[in-house]
């Protein structure tokens, strides 16, 4: 839905007046011809004898049901034949309020708030980029993914700005009905104008912007057709504002590939500048803690900040949130005062691995399972370059039956092979573990197995690294276009990287067999571990983290 958010700045009356007027001339219109028609009725009821005036006031008020009734029957059949059916109906309505987001809310994200303040200047200083020939700024692109605070600094522009901000959804724009979603931007884009009209400028921004805006199709089909012509209508009107110079800046979002626009709104005029959001780093999401801890009651002494950001490693500022949300609610629930650790830690495990479950186990079941997650977790502690552990458990959360949360200790944007390797052998860990115990092994070991061959498969196939020679993505060319030999001698390099690390696995766990039962008997006795006791158990047997050696 539209909204429409007014900023309370000094204008000068006879121009607010003006612009109000050219927004609702229809309903003022509308309003002083019905006063105009009662002080007839008024007049003219008075006017008449008393009998008459007595008739007329006792039959008012059947006439008047009669009247509201046919009129409502007469607008319901227009709207259904002459505009559109239904979806006039419930066509989206614009609703006033105040946008009031300071620009140092904005945490984070510094290179596109650098990119966006200048935005904001050439919106307060478009008359001074006139005088000196240039052209104003109409279109920009926020990318990254969902979560990251592209509609936050958006209307934190217009806040800096001072401008009305008219925000609506790309999904709501495309109906099954012809010509709706071309109506809808002309609407929207009309009222920009009227606004900047009084206001002196105003952004329009368009979140989901991939739904009207991907690669157009040219088809039969009567859902392309109006995708298209909604396309087309935003087109026309982006460059209607070039041609009358007015003050209205689009900012559309999108968490698509940039690839998948079309290109005609990604040329100089349109969505020319581009801005991409990505997520915080370690830094901005200990200020992003700071900030949301800030809106409630949690205790100082028990609370990390600086480990709580190590721990949320990847997250959005929208899941630093509710993470903060979350942990709160669970504190209330434990009828404490204050968020302590444990209910933040309670919150991130509940939201990325799910809500605890217990399944009715046999003995021998859930023994099984504390070996296979023991054995990941031995292996991910000692042998992972990267990761750091931070839970184990054997109860159930969504179809697991246990558990080893990990993920990496820093924001990592390549892996290297030693990284890759390891992925393998912690997935094939939970299989180690079961075979060197019970000889055997458990339908458990499917997903890992999964796990293992995909990430071997992928490093000789699109990595190059194998020791064949078989340098080159290999996936870029259809199997049928590969000789047979050169398909052979791929899968043969990614079977032999899934023997060596399999026998690594079974040498380390059959070397460390101790700490392997210990980690077994701590996980039946307690049923999960948190970082700290799992650390000091590894410690007890004087040994290191694997990330440590790598420093």
């Amino acid at each position: 839905s539209y909204e429409v958010i007014h900023k309370k700045e000094s204008l000068m009356p006879s121009r607010k007046l003006k612009m109000y007027f050219k927004m609702y001339w229809i309903r003022i219109v509308v309003v002083v011809i019905i006063i105009l028609v009662c002080c007839l009725a008024v007049w003219g009821l008075m006017s008449l004898e008393s009998f008459y005036r007595n008739i007329t006031l006792a039959t008012m008020p059947i006439n008047l049901i009669m009247v509201a009734l046919n009129a409502t029957i007469f607008v319901f059949m227009y709207m259904m034949f002459m505009q559109g059916g239904l979806a006039k109906i419930s066509k989206s309505k614009i609703k006033g309020e105040l946008v009031n987001v300071k620009w140092s809310d904005v945490i984070g994200m510094e290179e596109a708030k650098r990119e966006a303040w200048e935005v904001v200047q050439l919106i307060k200083d478009s008359a001074k980029v006139k005088r000196i020939g240039g052209k104003i700024l109409r279109g920009m692109l926020m990318l990254g993914p969902p979560g990251c605070g592209k509609t936050y600094l958006a209307k934190a522009i217009a806040t800096e700005a001072a401008v009305p901000f008219l925000s609506m959804s790309g999904s709501e724009f495309v109906e099954i009905f012809v010509g709706v979603g071309a109506s809808r931007v002309r609407r929207l884009f009309r009222k920009a104008r009227e606004l900047a009209y009084g206001y002196g400028g105003c952004i329009i921004f368009i979140d989901e912007l991939d739904a009207i805006a991907r690669k157009r199709v040219f088809s039969v089909f009567g859902g392309t057709e109006e995708t298209n012509s909604t396309q087309n209508q935003l087109l026309a009107e982006m460059d209607g504002l070039q041609e009358k110079d007015e003050n209205v800046i689009i900012i559309g979002a999108t968490n698509a590939n940039e690839e998948t626009l079309d290109k005609a709104l990604l040329r100089p005029g349109r969505f020319d500048r581009k801005l991409y959001i990505d997520r915080p780093n370690l830094e901005e999401r200990e200020k992003l803690f700071e900030f949301y801890f800030g809106k409630v009651k949690y205790e100082e002494s028990s609370i990390n900040i600086k480990k709580l950001a190590r721990k949320a490693v990847y997250k959005t500022p929208a899941e630093v949130e509710n993470i903060v949300k979350e942990s709160a609610l669970i504190a209330t629930r434990d009828n404490k005062d204050a968020v302590e650790y444990k209910h933040v830690s309670e919150a991130i495990e509940r939201i990325e691995m799910g809500l605890k479950h217990r399944r009715h186990m046999t003995v021998l079941e859930r023994e099984m399972v504390a070996y296979h997650e023991s054995g990941h977790l031995v292996v991910l502690y000692l042998m992972h370059p990267t990761d750091d552990v931070f839970k184990a458990s054997i109860i159930g959360r969504r179809e697991t039956l246990g558990v080893v949360h990990h993920h990496p200790r820093e924001e990592l944007f390549t892996k290297s092979k030693e990284s890759l390797l390891a992925d393998i052998k912690v997935a094939l860990s939970g299989y180690a573990a079961e075979k060197i115990k019970y000889n055997t092994t458990s339908s458990g070991v499917s997903m890992d197995f999964k796990v293992a061959m995909a990430t071997a498969h992928m490093m000789v196939w699109s990595l190059g690294m194998n020791d064949a020679g078989l340098i080159g993505d290999y996936t870029a060319i259809p199997e049928s276009q590969l000789s047979e030999g050169v398909k052979e001698t791929l899968n043969n390099e990614a079977s032999k990287i899934f023997q060596r690390c399999l026998k690594d696995v079974m040498d380390l766990l059959t070397k460390e067999k101790e700490i392997l039962e210990r980690f077994v008997k701590e996980l039946l006795a307690k049923e999960e571990l948190d970082y700290d006791e799992i650390d000091a158990i590894f410690k007890e047997y004087g040994k290191l983290q694997a990330f440590s050696q790598y420093k």
